[in-house]
């Protein structure tokens, strides 16, 4: 398994990069969101997935370790390959995807090329246990530390969910609620978290 790699932008495709490593050309299947932020002649580190398979071998890469550790995910999902998991990665981010599966929102997911309704929702159901909808609000939440995101509350996770609860309620899309719900670090009860999230919305 090839966990990472470093080296030198040689050269960058549609859909990859071509990375100069100690002399060696490495092709490095990417989603266009991180291709779009590489240039040619930059150093960088990439997380990677080695594929093998019958028709060949191939890395795909990303420039983060969470958006990887997404992939190797969507791969578990019943029908998505390497390509499909990328092309829904270029569409989606990692945060979204992730709210998007809490909020049971397939139209999010299904906006990504190439999904289909059915497939937004296999998703949905395949992964819905396999992400924590506190884990995917300390994501989102700028500057807390890593203690903090250790000693949240049961408490505050049921303020979290009665206001998102309240905001679908009130007519507002289940993944934008999310978003604006983890907007705010820290609130007394649902009432104070609901009119700081609906600032935000």
């Amino acid at each position: 398994m090839i966990s990472f790699v470093k080296g030198i932008a040689e050269d960058l495709t549609a859909n990859s990069v071509i990375l100069d490593h100690n002399g060696l050309g490495l092709e490095i299947f990417m989603t266009g969101k991180d291709l779009a932020q590489i240039h040619t002649g930059m150093e960088i580190k990439i997380h990677t997935y080695f594929s093998v398979r019958e028709d060949g071998m191939q890395l795909y890469g990303f420039l983060t370790k969470d958006a990887l550790e997404i992939y190797k995910l969507l791969l578990g999902v019943n029908g998505i390959g390497p390509k499909g998991a990328v092309a829904i990665l270029s569409g989606i981010s990692t945060d979204e995807l992730r709210f998007a599966v809490l909020a049971d929102d397939a139209a999010a997911i299904a906006k990504a090329p190439g999904v289909g309704k059915k497939t937004a929702q296999k998703i949905i159901l395949e992964l819905k246990d396999k992400f924590s909808l506190i884990e995917a609000f300390e994501s989102k939440l700028t500057g807390a530390s890593h203690e903090s995101a250790q000693n949240v509350s049961g408490e505050w996770d049921d303020i979290r969910k009665e206001a998102v609860e309240a905001l679908t309620a009130l007519g507002y899309n289940s993944t934008e609620a999310l978003k604006a719900v983890s907007a705010v670090p820290e609130a007394p009860d649902v009432e104070s978290l609901l009119k700081a999230a609906l600032r935000r919305l």
